[in-house]
Parts: structure tokens; sequence; C-alpha cells
């Protein structure tokens, strides 16, 4: 029995030896599993997790001429109850850039007015490349009574723009838009 439990305790000795490097290796191969896995990914190309891979560089917009430059300038008129004007006079822009430029109006109204703004442009033939991305003119707008209010033109000049146009002028009319009067509702008359 004594030989048994001898053989027993050796067996289990080299078995708790075993285990024991299984266990060390187990948490090498973990430890190293990050390193291993970057080296994988590098030399294949896939999901790099280097740090010169992970810096994004801007992209530069191909579509902006940078050869030329235009001048926008910008103007505003008015009828109705308002002081309107741009923020700023001109701009320098090229073709392709995304600008923007603000106008301001205020109500110098102590009621509510429904507004809106028309935009024409000089020379004619720069209104067909000049493209308005956000603009107030795309629909009416309520200002309180004496209220302010900054409204936002984003816009570029296409590419195509001719090359003979050095100068471009955005005006905006701004005017108060009539409500529609209420009908009188007329009874038919009864026969009595």
């Amino acid at each position: 029995m004594e030989n048994q439990t001898e053989s027993t305790g050796k067996l289990n000795g080299r078995m708790f030896g075993k285990l024991a490097v299984i266990a060390v290796m187990m948490f090498g191969f973990g430890y190293l599993l990050v390193p291993i896995y970057k080296q994988i990914c590098e030399l294949t190309g896939v999901n790099i997790l280097t740090s010169q891979e992970m810096k994004v560089k801007p992209i530069d917009n191909s579509q902006i001429d940078k050869s030329r430059t235009i001048t926008v300038e910008f103007d505003a008129n008015t009828t109705g109850p308002f002081r309107f004007r741009p923020t700023v006079s001109s701009m320098q822009v090229h073709p392709g850039e995304m600008s923007q430029v603000l106008y301001e109006v205020v109500n110098t109204q102590a009621r509510s007015v429904e507004a809106q703004a028309i935009p024409s442009y000089a020379p004619q033939q720069a209104a067909a490349h000049f493209k308005k991305v956000e603009c107030f003119c795309f629909q009416q707008e309520t200002l309180g009574p004496n209220q302010a209010k900054q409204m936002p033109v984003v816009f570029y000049l296409d590419p195509a723009l001719p090359r003979d146009v050095k100068t471009i002028t955005l005006s905006y009319t701004f005017f108060e838009v009539a409500k529609p009067e209420k009908q009188a509702t007329v009874k038919p008359a009864t026969a009595g």
C-alpha cells in the first residue's frame, strides 16, 4: 500500500509540474498576444494599429481652384420695416471653396413680421455658378417685435465659372410678405 501511495504521490507531483508549466506558458502567450497581433496585422496590412498609421492627414479638396481668386461683394436692399445689411462688404474666395457670410436683419416694428429674401447676381452669368448650400432665402423668416437676427449664407463658386469673371455681386432684397386677407364668409340666403 505504501508503494502505491508513493507512486500516486510521484504521479501527482509530475502532473502538478506539467500543469504549472502549462499555466506559465498560457500566461506568457496571453502576455505576448498583443505584440504578436500587431506584428501580424502590420505584415498583412489588416487592422493597422501602429501610431504612425493612425495619424489622419487632412484631405485636400481637389475641387478647389487655388489658381484663381474671385471677389464676392455683398449688397442688401429692403422694402418694409427692416434694417438689413451684410456683416462684411466683400470677401476673396477660390472657386470650389466653401465660404460663409452673415446678414443681419432688425425688425423695427413693435409687431411680428413674416419676411422673405430674394437674391440677385451680377454679372448675370454668375448666377448659374453661385451654389448656395444654406441660405435664409430658402424660406420665409418670422421676426418678433424689434427682434434682431443674424442669418448665414453658406456657398461655393462652381469651378466651371468663366475665367473672365473676377468679381461677383450677391444682392438680397428683404421684404415683408403680405398675409392673405381672410375672406368674409357669405351664408347662402334661405328661401322663405
